[in-house]
């Protein structure tokens, strides 16, 4: 089969520079969500920008927690693009922002029939073209009325008393109502944006939306990244018609020692999290790494119970005992 392991060096596509691992950088795509921008989560966006410049099927695997759905998320701009959604009015700087994205991040349900994936991802690609055709009919908008502008000036027999029949008039006349013409036909002249679909927890989908999933791609030009856990690249090997349309593949792995350590050293929290301004000891980061593994959620998750603890305890400082019990109070299986 043709594919190959996403190569962690940079895309032709790829804004920013591969960094080696102790270079982890964080960043707030929204005041609910912050992605922390490690290697693991550069070398995801390397491997998105492949899929969508070559139009492959890319499949992404990876344990629970680890930041897939994060990164993908965020690849996306998806919880940028669910505020626009969900709050009806947007100045025209959100607008654009949105219009300028071509990424559909969609999560596969639980139960779904293929007639219901098909609408549902069809809705999604609905909303970001409708976004494009707004950005652009304001723009049109804006040149039928510098259009009109002219048209008037010549139309005014007390400002163009000898011109106001002239040829020049008539031109004026006929670009206006070709921009016009122009401007209630957008949806026909701007295409669908959507040149990449992300759909997530790819493991639930059975055979039949699988092969809904198979007649998206057929259609052509969208690339397509699957999203799953440790295994699915084996199940997709039971399906010669998909697994031989798949480019490539991408092992998401947890974040490295090096890296947790730096998050600490940086005081890096979760969004609503706040830890004392001191510096976690080497003793204290040591321990969270161990207890973590490198799994981003329940870093999460113990930084959370952490800053309960103290809060709790009225503690000035974190401790390797305090992330002890905040470990008791945590369900943590395998790491």
């Amino acid at each position: 089969m043709p594919h190959r392991k996403a190569d962690p060096q940079k895309s032709p596509q790829s804004p920013q520079p591969s960094l080696g691992s102790s270079d982890t950088k964080t960043s707030r795509a929204a005041p609910s969500a912050a992605i922390v921008e490690t290697l693991e989560h550069r070398r995801f966006a390397e491997f998105c920008d492949a899929c969508k410049r070559y139009k492959y099927i890319g499949l992404c695997y990876g344990p629970p927690g680890v930041g897939k759905t994060v990164s993908a998320r965020h690849y996306a701009n998806w919880n940028r693009m669910q505020e626009f959604w969900n709050n009806p009015g947007h100045d025209a700087a959100a607008v654009e922002e949105i219009a300028a994205s071509s990424t559909v991040f969609y999560t596969a349900p639980v139960v779904g029939a293929p007639s219901v994936i098909e609408k549902q991802i069809g809705k999604l690609r609905d909303r970001l073209h409708s976004a494009a055709i707004d950005v652009r009919r304001q723009l049109e908008n804006a040149e039928m009325r510098r259009l009109l502008s002219i048209l008037d000036e010549l139309r005014d027999r007390l400002k163009n008393p000898d011109g106001h029949r002239s040829q020049e008039t008539e031109n004026a006349e006929a670009a206006f109502l070709k921009q016009r013409h122009r401007t209630m036909g957008l949806e026909r002249l701007v295409p669908d944006p959507t040149a990449l679909l992300v759909i997530d927890e790819a493991d639930r989908l059975k055979i039949a939306g699988l092969e809904q999933t198979r007649s998206f791609f057929d259609q052509g030009g969208v690339g397509m990244i699957l999203i799953g856990m440790p295994g699915i690249e084996k199940r997709m090997a039971r399906y010669p018609q998909l697994y031989s349309r798949i480019g490539f593949v991408h092992e998401f792995r947890p974040l490295s020692a090096s890296e947790i350590r730096q998050l600490l050293d940086r005081h890096w929290t979760p969004p609503g999290v706040k830890l004392p301004g001191d510096a976690i000891d080497s003793i204290v980061a040591a321990s969270i790494i161990r207890i973590t593994g490198g799994n981003f959620r329940l870093l999460n998750r113990l930084l959370t119970q952490v800053e309960r603890i103290l809060e709790i305890n009225v503690l000035p400082t974190v401790t390797k005992e305090v992330v002890e019990a905040a470990r008791e109070n945590l369900v943590i299986g395998q790491t």
